[in-house]
């Protein structure tokens, strides 16, 4: 065989086996991609995003968009020319355990995000109210009881905690705090309103009982430090003076928070807070209307752009990652709490372009 067809058998042959090799070998890899926007303001799949009943509310035109990402699933093994792909295009390769920690599973995933976004809601549902001066009810509960642990069967999720050991509980972190203070083996007493108690008293409503009933625990032993406690979760639950509801299918996680809390104060006001101006954005929320980071920026700010949104309200946190590779045509504005938003809102609306707080790389 002449040398110069042998050499280019060889290299066909080799060729023929890094492309086997890029199919066939699996890496440590997921991929992020820009996912759909949602304007918070319209309807999506047929039912309103955000419904507002018992309660007046406004037309609000223009657009308030929640942004995605799309992600490889947890089960999904990417191989090696996926990711080579995947870097040369705009998507964004990421360590697998960047997106699923500690081996985390499908379900698990799902089961976070669902958790996540849920509370979310809530949260968004207080911050808006709260930026509009409307009151709202809260309480500390048991948010989950631990299979087999001190308290199943004693406490229940749901009820209302109004004291630990006589001392009255304010906000969830005052449950650990009080348990913590006994040895594993003592018993701990909790001055709670039961849950069925609570939630028929809601249904009906009426005010929350006054009628307590003192349950108590004998504190278990935290394995990790041998601290006491009492195998609960303690949470905040809210009673809303009219029914906000919240429908989005197929998203999870908590970053769309801002962006629920925005349109639920643009339904509750006169006029639009946009203007008629196409405002995407992101970040989680919490009940004092505090702004957090969240994952995938780039992703999202590229989803928005091309959804035709110029304007992207931006953690502050997400500030220098989000100037990365910015889309031409989006402006992004820095958020840190919900009335940092608004107000930037109304500066949009206005055309007062030029005072919007922008995004830095520090």
């Amino acid at each position: 065989m002449p040398r110069r067809t042998a050499t280019m058998l060889a290299s066909t042959l080799m060729l023929i086996a890094l492309l086997c090799a890029g199919v066939l070998i699996p890496v440590p890899y997921s991929e992020m991609s820009p996912g759909p926007t949602v304007n918070t303001l319209e309807k999506h799949g047929g039912e309103e995003v955000l419904r507002v009943t018992g309660r007046k509310t406004y037309p609000a035109d223009g657009h308030l968009n929640m942004t995605t990402v799309r992600v490889t699933g947890a089960d999904y093994r990417m191989n090696l020319a996926e990711a080579v792909y995947g870097w040369l295009s705009r998507n964004a390769v990421v360590p697998h355990s960047t997106l699923y920690p500690d081996g985390q599973t499908a379900e698990q995933a799902d089961e976070e995000n669902a958790e996540e976004f849920s509370q979310s809601q809530e949260s968004a549902k207080v911050a808006a109210l709260k930026e509009l001066g409307i009151p709202v009810t809260s309480r500390v509960v048991v948010a989950s009881v631990v299979k087999d642990g001190a308290s199943e069967g004693r406490l229940h999720a749901g009820d209302v905690i109004r004291a630990v050991d006589g001392k009255a509980v304010r906000k969830p972190a005052d449950v650990a705090d009080f348990v913590t203070e006994h040895e594993p083996g003592e018993r701990v007493e909790f001055t709670v309103v039961p849950a069925k108690k609570a939630e028929a008293a809601e249904k009906a409503g009426k005010p929350e009982p006054k009628a307590t009933e003192t349950v108590t625990v004998t504190a278990g032993k935290a394995p990790e430090d041998g601290r006491a406690l009492v195998g609960i979760q303690a949470g905040t639950d809210h009673t809303f003076p009219f029914d906000i509801d919240i429908k989005l299918a197929d998203v999870g996680g908590p970053s769309a928070g801002l962006m629920f809390s925005l349109g639920i104060v643009d339904k509750l006001t006169p006029g639009s807070l946009t203007g008629g101006k196409f405002v995407a954005g992101t970040g989680t929320i919490d009940d004092a209307g505090k702004i957090g980071p969240i994952g995938g920026i780039q992703m999202k700010t590229i989803g928005a752009r091309e959804q035709g949104a110029e304007f992207f309200l931006t953690p502050e946190d997400n500030c220098p990652a989000a100037l990365v590779g910015k889309p031409e045509g989006l402006t992004l504005v820095k958020v840190r709490t919900l009335k940092d938003a608004v107000d930037s809102l109304e500066k949009i609306a206005e055309g007062e372009t030029a005072g919007l707080p922008g995004c830095s790389a520090k």
